[in-house]
C-alpha cells in the first residue's frame, strides 16, 4: 500500500520530489483486494491518476465516503469505475444515509454504477470537478443527486438515468449549488441524460453559478421539470453576498414533458431564500404539457435577470388548451423574502428583459412575449405521436426548417459564451450508452424548431452497408430496449477497440460539435440522402456507421 500523504509530508521526504506511480485498486465480492468500497476509502489515500475498479454482479453497502485525501488533479483525476465484463450487471451501491458522498475529494470521475436507497441522498457532492457518468440512480427516498451549499464547485452529469427520486416539496431528483466563495466561476454541466418519474420536488433544481443543461429528456415531475434560481442566502460562507456572482443558465436541446397538475414546467429567478439575478437562455427545446388545465412554460419570480428564447416549441395536448408562455409572478403574489435577501418581491431583478426569435406556440397561447420576432403560431406542431412520446416532427410539420440558424444574444443583456445551436439530439426517453450521443441531422440547410429534427442520424446512416445497398426508407419509429438500465452492459456506438483497450474505448464522452450537421435543400429525398452519405465525409464523422 502506498504511504499516506501525512507520512509523505514528514522529514526529508517533504523536501524531495515525489514520483508516485498511479495505482489500480480492485473491489469485488471475492478474489479482489477489497470487498467493500467503504473499506478501500478508509484504508488508502488515493492520488492523482489512481483507478478503482469494481466488479459487477454484486451489491455494495452505502455510506461510502470518498474523502479529501482521495482526490486527483484537474488533468489527472481519480477514477472509480465499473470493471466491465460482458454479461455482467453494473455494481449496485445501496442504502446508507448518503449512499456515496464526495467529501472535498476534488477531481474525481465516478462511472458505471447503479446507486439506490440513500435515506438522505443517493449521491452527495461536496467537492469540485466531480464527473458522474453512466450512472443509474433510482428509488432514492430523498434527494437523488445533491450538491452541497459549501465546498462544492464544478459538477458534470452525463449519460445517466435518474428515476423515482425526491420527496415532498423540498427534496429533488437533482439539486445543485456551488460555493461561489471557495470555487468562483464553476459550471454545472448536465448532458445526454434521461431524468424521469420524480417522487417529489423538482426533477432538476439548480442554484449553481452557471448551469449548462444540454440534450436531456426530462419527464414527469411532481412539481416542475426545472427550476433555475439563486443560492440559499442562509447557507453561504462568510464573504458571500447576493451580488457576488450572477447565476446564469444555458438550456439547449432538451425535451421537457410535463404531466402533473402543477402549472409550471420551468421556473426562473428565485425563491424566498435566494434570487439569481441571472440570465437564462432557452434554445431549441421541446416543452410538452401532456394534460389539460392551466400551464406556464416559464414562470418568472423573485429576481430573474433576463430571459432569451430561440427556436423553442411549446405545446399543450388537450383540446382547447391555452398555455401561458412567459408568466410573471407579481410581487403581490409572493411572500416575504428571507432577511438575508434583498427585500424586493418583483419578478425581475432590474426590470423586464426579454428577447427571442423563431419560437412556435399554439394560436391560443397567452402571454407570448411581444419582444420576440419571427414567432410562429398554429394549432398543431405535428409531432409523430405525442402519446407514444415520439416527438420528432413528421413530414409537413411547421417546425421543420423554421428555426433561426444564427440566434443573436441581445446586446443589452448578452448571454456569456452560449452554445449557439444544439449539436446533438437528446436521448429518446431512454438511457444512452457512453459516447452514443447522436449528432443532430439538419436537413434543408436550416435548423428546425424544437429539440429534434424529423430524422435521427441513425435512421439514415446505419442501414447503409458496405456493399452500397440502398438504405431503408427514413421515418421509422425509433427502436427501444425493454432491458432495464441496471441490467445493461453499455459502451459506445463505435467499432470495437483493440485488445486491451476496452476501458479507453468506453471512458471518453462524445466530442462536442460546434454546429449540427446540415445538409443541402435537395437532400429531402431518401435516394439523395443515400448517395450523400455514401460519397461524403460523413463516413468519418459518425463513428461506427460506415467503416472508412
Amino acid at each position: 500500500m502506498r504511504p499516506s500523504k501525512t507520512m509523505l509530508g514528514l522529514g526529508l521526504l517533504a523536501m524531495l520530489p515525489l514520483q508516485a506511480t498511479a495505482a489500480t485498486y480492485t473491489v469485488g465480492p471475492s478474489g479482489r483486494q477489497y470487498t467493500q468500497l467503504s473499506t478501500l476509502f478508509n484504508s488508502v489515500d488515493l492520488a492523482p491518476g489512481d483507478i478503482v475498479e469494481v466488479d459487477g454482479n454484486a451489491t455494495y453497502n452505502g455510506n461510502i465516503v470518498v474523502g479529501d485525501d482521495d482526490g486527483g488533479s484537474p488533468s489527472n483525476p481519480v477514477t472509480i469505475r465499473w470493471r466491465r465484463v460482458a454479461g455482467a450487471t453494473r455494481p449496485r451501491l445501496s442504502g446508507g444515509t448518503h449512499t456515496i458522498k464526495f467529501e472535498q475529494s476534488n477531481n474525481v470521475v465516478f462511472e458505471g454504477f447503479e446507486v439506490t436507497g440513500g435515506s438522505s441522498t443517493c449521491i452527495f457532492s461536496e467537492a469540485h470537478n466531480v464527473t458522474v457518468r453512466d450512472a443509474y440512480v433510482h428509488d432514492c427516498p430523498s434527494h437523488g443527486i445533491l450538491g452541497a451549499d459549501q465546498n462544492s464547485g464544478s459538477f458534470t452529469l452525463e449519460y445517466s438515468e435518474i428515476a423515482r427520486a425526491g420527496a415532498g416539496t423540498t427534496r429533488h431528483s437533482i439539486y445543485m449549488q456551488s460555493d461561489e466563495v471557495t470555487f468562483p466561476d464553476t459550471v454545472f454541466r448536465m448532458r445526454y441524460n434521461y431524468i424521469h418519474d420524480g417522487n417529489g420536488g423538482v426533477l432538476v433544481r439548480t442554484r449553481h453559478q452557471r448551469s449548462e443543461i444540454y440534450y436531456n429528456w426530462i419527464e414527469n415531475s411532481v412539481y416542475g421539470e426545472m427550476e433555475l434560481i439563486g443560492p440559499d442566502c442562509d447557507t453561504q460562507k462568510a464573504g458571500w453576498t447576493t451580488n457576488l456572482r450572477r447565476e446564469d443558465a444555458d438550456v439547449v436541446g432538451n425535451v421537457l414533458v410535463h404531466t402533473n397538475s402543477w402549472q409550471n414546467a420551468i421556473r426562473i429567478g428565485g425563491d424566498l431564500d435566494g434570487r439569481s439575478q441571472g440570465r437564462v437562455r432557452l434554445v431549441n427545446n421541446t416543452v410538452v404539457f401532456a394534460r389539460s388545465g392551466a400551464a406556464n412554460a416559464v414562470m418568472v419570480q423573485l429576481g430573474a435577470g433576463s430571459l432569451e428564447m430561440h427556436n423553442n416549441v411549446v405545446y399543450q395536448t388537450a383540446a382547447g388548451s391555452a398555455p401561458a408562455i412567459v408568466r410573471e409572478n407579481p410581487a403581490s403574489e409572493v411572500g416575504q423574502p428571507d432577511a438575508c435577501e434583498p427585500q424586493s418581491r418583483e419578478p425581475w431583478s432590474d426590470g423586464r428583459k426579454v428577447a427571442g426569435s423563431n419560437n412556435w406556440v399554439q394560436t391560443s397561447a397567452t402571454l407570448v412575449p411581444a419582444e420576440w420576432t419571427g414567432t410562429l403560431r398554429g394549432s398543431d406542431p405535428q409531432f409523430a405521436d405525442v402519446a407514444q412520446r415520439r416527438l420528432r416532427p413528421r413530414q409537413g410539420s411547421p417546425l421543420l426548417a423554421a428555426g433561426n440558424n444564427n440566434p443573436a444574444t441581445p446586446a443589452a443583456f448578452p448571454f456569456p459564451s452560449p452554445q449557439p445551436l444544439p449539436a446533438y439530439d437528446p436521448p429518446l426517453a431512454t438511457k444512452l450508452a457512453i459516447g452514443d450521443a447522436h449528432p443532430r441531422l439538419v436537413l434543408h440547410g436550416r435548423i428546425g424548431i424544437g429539440a429534434l429534427e424529423r430524422l435521427d442520424i441513425d435512421e439514415v446512416a446505419q442501414p447503409i452497408r458496405a456493399d452500397g445497398a440502398q438504405p431503408k426508407i427514413p421515418g421509422k419509429a425509433p427502436s427501444s430496449s425493454a432491458t432495464p438500465a441496471s441490467q445493461q452492459v453499455v459502451g459506445p456506438r463505435a467499432a470495437p477497440a483493440a485488445a486491451g483497450d476496452a476501458d479507453a474505448a468506453i471512458s471518453a464522452p462524445a466530442p462536442r460539435a460546434a454546429n449540427p450537421r446540415m445538409l443541402p435543400v435537395a437532400a429531402s429525398d431518401p435516394a439523395v440522402l443515400a448517395r450523400y452519405f455514401r460519397a461524403g465525409p460523413f463516413k468519418r464523422f459518425r463513428r461506427g456507421v460506415v467503416k472508412p
